[in-house]
């Protein structure tokens, strides 16, 4: 049953006051129309077409809802199906009584702009994406909007700029503006060919006669992780030292790289199935309350009867402004960091969340984040896994089977384990949570009888993305929850040894180095002293290396896993390169079984969802600003406290007397003022190779979002007293 749209109770209305609009715009809307019945063909179920242009001028004239469909851009394989996802919407928005319009955003692929100039352009993305979104719907006056959601920066780039629009038309004395957001279906892992697995076995069989026990194993370890893009680089850094040792031919090399590529993705695109930032985004803007339950989580793209259900509810929202979105964003982000949290979800959405309160006008900074999800503890309720059958897409099929709620599992769930979830908070159901879920007798996770991703009782007391302290930079993120129990212990409470690298590149060359760590011990990087202290105090059972030469004590603590390495990426802030994420050189080392058990990477860049092992990131101030990691160089001492949050710097000749002392790094800073002042000339021109009309100068840090300082500045808005409210009481204003 079709749910007419009620007017938009507005005085403001430029296509009853301006008539310009009323001449040119009627034409896009019949052009729309007609395409989308011409694309669903035979699927056409609504009434005789009547959108002539009179017709059109009569709705923009009354002020019916003006709906945009926003789609995003072709060249991304989430948006590939947009086209008949737009054909229905925008049908139905017609049908219902509203106006349909259509725009779509660039959308960056952040697999694709991997390990190259491209990713310094993909947070920025962000911000421009937010941009955009404000300058088309403020420029055509649109009261609302259907969002097809997809990967990447886009999400959160959208919310952030319909948050921005709705700020101001409320600063306007304007109706509320509304919108609803259909994800992209989760895209199908991919299938190895039977002949390439049978020769990868043989490759490994090949490295183990040629001594390389260490490729055998990385091999066939990377053959146990479903098919996705982010699989292909972990081949790639395998591959890449297979070669050095003249283990493969470069032709085999390329050859195997073309075969697991073109047999990686389904031809109908789709968010990709690891919990990355596409598919976090999706849980976050989900526990926003921002997705109707019919769109969440899908295998294929949505179907009709699936787009006219969330279309329809949109009806409830119109002119309500409990539902605007600011409200939903105020009232629910508690929900979201919770479900971000428990969930497991990407680094990258630390800054992001930041970044969308900001744009709704509200203040809050990454402490503010850390300070919601420390209120109570957070369990681990998501059991994913790429190497045992339980990714995102195995989470969709059980959601489409009608086994798992897909959000309101989750949600249901942490309640059950004592978790406070705000249940009187509106969504674009035109229902609180605590309607939505009052009644439903299917919402545990105890439903689904195989491969079960979230769960009933945790996997750990503790989850989520962790805020760092320490004496010589002011916050940075951990993904503690991307490390396994065995490998916390292994690397938490440990002395360090640093490792400096101006950027990227630099550090990525080094790490696929098959003579990375053997440099270094021929080189005696650190004094046999040093090592001698550092083993004594992160494995002091190992006595028998005492005495031991510097060697031979180098080659057993890479063997036990004592030498610990902390790789220092600086110059990746995003004044200073945009920010790019640290995934290539990770997968690097989580693709070689000798440094994944040493090494952790610490950088002012960013991280993504499907990073595993220590990885620390976002670290402020960052180096071009004067942040303590420019100040670091290599063979110094760092304290690794992950469970204490904390990264000290140390005082060398302490630990030569078996203390730890977190020196005062200030002393430091004035005696390397030189070698700082290079590195920020290097750094300087290096940012010239990112096009300057893209640059990220003039915005926050990574603890503030990364936004424009205008939006930071205007953010005035105490999000708790804004959206805490009961529906059908008088709205709270701030």
């Amino acid at each position: 049953m079709v749910n007419t749209f009620p007017l938009i109770e507005n005085h403001i209305n430029p296509y009853r006051d301006t008539v310009i609009g009323k001449a040119n715009e009627p034409i896009t809307v019949a052009g729309l129309l007609d395409r989308s019945k011409q694309v669903i063909g035979n699927a056409y179920d609504g009434p005789k077409p009547n959108w002539t242009l009179e017709n059109i001028y009569d709705r923009l004239e009354s002020n019916a809802p003006r709906i945009a469909i926003i789609g995003g851009s072709s060249d991304h394989p989430a948006h590939i199906m947009d086209y008949r996802t737009i054909a229905f919407t925008a049908l139905r928005i017609w049908q219902n009584g509203g106006v349909p319009f259509q725009f779509s955003t660039p959308v960056m692929c952040d697999g694709t702009a991997q390990d190259h100039q491209g990713m310094s352009y993909s947070l920025q993305s962000r911000n421009a994406v937010a941009q955009m979104i404000v300058n088309q719907i403020e420029a055509h006056n649109y009261h609302g909007a259907f969002v097809l959601q997809g990967c990447d920066k886009q999400p959160v780039g959208v919310v952030s700029g319909l948050a921005q629009v709705d700020r101001v038309r409320r600063y306007r004395g304007e109706a509320p503006f509304f919108a609803t957001f259909a994800p992209a279906h989760v895209l199908s892992g991919g299938n190895y060919p039977e002949e390439l697995i049978e020769e990868f076995k043989e490759i490994a069989k090949r490295a183990e006669y040629l001594g390389a026990n260490d490729i055998a194993e990385d091999i066939r370890e990377t053959m146990s992780y479903v098919l996705v893009c982010s699989t292909n680089t972990s081949f790639q850094g395998v591959f890449e030292r297979a070669k050095e040792r003249g283990i493969i031919t470069v032709a085999e090399q390329k050859d195997f790289e073309k075969r697991l590529a073109v047999s990686t993705c389904d031809k109908d695109g789709g968010v990709c199935a690891f919990n990355g930032t596409g598919n976090s985004s999706r849980h976050l803007v989900a526990g926003l309350g921002l997705i109707h339950p019919s769109l969440e989580l899908l295998t294929q793209p949505p179907n009709r009867d699936q787009l006219y259900e969330a279309i329809d509810s949109m009806a409830l929202l119109i002119n309500k402004q409990e539902f605007s979105i600011t409200n939903l964003l105020a009232a629910n982000i508690k929900n979201a960091i919770r479900i971000h949290s428990s969930s497991g979800g990407s680094t990258n959405l630390m800054m992001h969340i930041v970044a969308a309160m900001l744009y709704g006008g509200f203040r809050f900074s990454l402490w503010e984040y850390e300070r919601i999800r420390q209120e109570y503890p957070i369990p681990d309720l998501f059991d994913y896994s790429l190497t045992n059958g339980r990714d995102i897409f195995t989470l969709a099929k059980q959601c489409c089977s009608g086994s798992s709620k897909g959000m309101e599992t989750l949600f249901y769930e942490l309640q059950q384990n004592g978790v406070p979830m705000d249940l009187d908070a509106p969504t674009v159901t035109g229902k609180t949570w605590r309607e939505r879920l009052s009644g439903q007798t299917n919402l545990s996770a105890d439903r689904v009888d195989k491969d079960r991703v979230i769960l009933s009782s945790p996997r750990r007391p503790f989850s989520g993305v962790d805020v760092l302290a320490g004496n010589f930079f002011e916050s940075a993120v951990v993904k503690i929850s991307g490390m396994s129990t065995a490998q916390l212990d292994s690397f938490d409470k440990k002395v360090n040894f640093v490792l400096y690298f101006n950027n990227e590149e630099a550090a990525s060359r080094s790490l696929l180095d098959s003579g990375f760590l053997e440099g270094i011990k021929q080189k005696k990087t650190f004094s046999h002293e040093l090592l001698l202290a550092v083993l004594k105090h992160n494995a002091p059972q190992h006595i028998e290396l005492y005495n031991a030469e510097y060697d031979d004590l180098f080659d057993e603590m890479v063997k036990n896993g004592s030498l610990k390495l902390t790789v220092i990426i600086s110059g990746q802030g995003p004044d200073a390169y945009g920010m790019p994420e640290m995934y290539t050189p990770m997968q690097h080392i989580n693709a070689n079984r000798k440094l994944r058990k040493l090494v952790t990477v610490v950088s002012d860049g960013r991280y993504s969802g499907v990073t595993l092992g220590a990885a620390v990131g976002h670290m402020t101030p960052e180096a071009l600003q004067g942040g303590g990691i420019l100040y670091l160089q290599t063979g110094d001492l760092l304290y690794m406290d992950l469970r204490e949050k904390q990264i000290q710097f140390l005082d060398p000749e302490a630990v030569l007397e078996g203390k730890l002392d977190f020196h005062d790094f200030s002393k430091v800073k004035q005696t390397r003022q030189d070698l700082a002042a290079k590195r920020v000339e290097l750094m300087k021109k290096r940012k010239f190779r990112v096009a300057a009309s893209n640059h990220l100068s003039g915005h926050t840090d990574a603890a503030n979002g990364v936004v424009p300082h205008a939006i930071l500045e205007a953010a005035e808005i105490e999000y708790s007293t804004y959206g805490h409210f009961l529906r059908g009481k008088e709205y709270e204003k701030n």
